[in-house]
């Protein structure tokens, strides 16, 4: 097929205008796959609804960077690729991504316009996806109008998959195009994230997956999309987690940021919150008490940073010498009720009462708020 090749700095990609039928031929559609716990629940399909029947049986896996399809917006884009006439129905380019080298033969006149050889394999959509699910059905419905379709597309190829991830997470990285807490499960497949970010969201990973962690599945992943009862973002968590990570680096990075030492800053958040656990009794996982929403949690975890100063070692008893620490607590449980709980917890918004909460609790179980904690 003809191309173009495009140099930047030390990558090298191509520009293809794909004719759509063989485009289609070469795409393989994904979604990001969530375990146990994390899954949504499939919404019922009906037998006549082709765009509902085809999302649900689009590939998932756990190595996917892209989010499940939206029915509505690729019903929306198949009724503008008909309705546009003088348009152009796709004027954005399409980014492809293989790991196969491609083979491109220049022409005799130019150094950058040539030929480039196909994969054996499927292309991976790094940006797209909607549009290209889209032209699936309208080529489905108006096969001799989709036929002299040409998508422009740019394809990236012969690098490893996680290039295709940071590619994605790059376009997509504004509040307008992705959810945060979607890259903070990227955070670990992308080179340009920094060191304590990639240490903080692989802890909080730790907290959302293993079988012993107080929040396991109640970490939310997926935002609204989410139908099962979840106690905290995962991007608020992350936030907080991060803050003590950053504001403790120097001290971490002396000690290691490889995977065991993150296991072992896991385990001192899910000794702290077992301990709380057990002191707050029934009120844990209580939808009658705040005690487990996001604003006490992240409290609570600023408690379990400024205890864990003067009080990590020995893990040994660990999980009881803390459970006697915030022992008070318990007598504070009708203090988190939720009923008048923001009445009880005035605040101008989520930083304040975050702040007086963390200021309670620490009192209460006699635990020094360090100054620049507090700040």
């Amino acid at each position: 097929m003809l191309a173009t090749q495009v140099r930047q700095k030390d990558s090298v990609f191509y520009f293809v205008a794909y004719p759509a039928q063989d485009l289609l031929e070469k795409v393989q559609f994904v979604s990001r796959y969530y375990g146990e716990g994390e899954q949504i629940a499939p919404e019922p399909v009906a037998e006549d609804d082709e765009i509902a029947q085809f999302i649900s049986k689009i590939e998932r896996n756990d190595k996917a960077f892209q989010r499940q399809l939206s029915r509505p917006k690729v019903r929306a884009i198949k009724n503008f690729y008909e309705t546009a006439v003088t348009q152009p129905p796709i004027p954005g380019t399409i980014l492809l991504f293989t790991a196969e080298r491609l083979r491109f033969q220049p022409t005799s006149r130019s150094e950058t316009a040539g030929t480039l050889t196909e994969p054996e394999g499927k292309y991976l959509v790094i940006d797209g996806q909607h549009r290209l699910a889209a032209l699936e059905f309208y080529a489905k419905e108006r096969p001799g109008e989709a036929g002299t379709l040409h998508v422009p597309c740019i394809v990236f190829d012969g690098k490893s998959e996680d290039f295709a991830t940071e590619m994605f997470v790059i376009i997509n990285s504004t509040p307008t195009r992705i959810n945060k807490s979607h890259l903070v499960d990227l955070y670990e497949r992308v080179s340009w994230a920094s060191s304590d970010k990639k240490f903080a969201a692989r802890v909080v990973d730790l907290l959302y997956r293993e079988g012993d962690s107080p929040l396991r599945y109640r970490i939310n992943r997926l935002g609204g999309r989410s139908q099962q009862e979840k106690w905290i973002l995962q991007a608020e968590l992350f936030n907080e987690v991060h803050r003590w990570v950053s504001a403790d680096w120097k001290r971490i990075e002396r000690a290691g940021t490889d995977a065991r030492h993150a296991e072992r800053f896991y385990r001192i958040i899910r000794d702290f919150l077992k301990a709380a656990e057990r002191v707050w009794e029934d009120a844990w996982g209580n939808p009658a008490y705040f005690v487990t929403n996001s604003v006490t949690l992240k409290a609570m975890i600023r408690v379990c940073a400024n205890l864990a100063a003067t009080d990590a070692d020995p893990e040994d008893g660990r999980m009881r010498r803390w459970a006697e620490r915030v022992a008070p607590w318990t007598e504070m449980r009708r203090t988190f009720r939720s009923d008048g709980f923001y009445e009880r917890f005035p605040a101008k918004g989520q930083v304040e009462r975050v702040a007086k909460i963390h200021r309670e609790l620490a009192r209460q179980a006699s635990v020094e708020v360090a100054r620049e904690r507090q700040r």
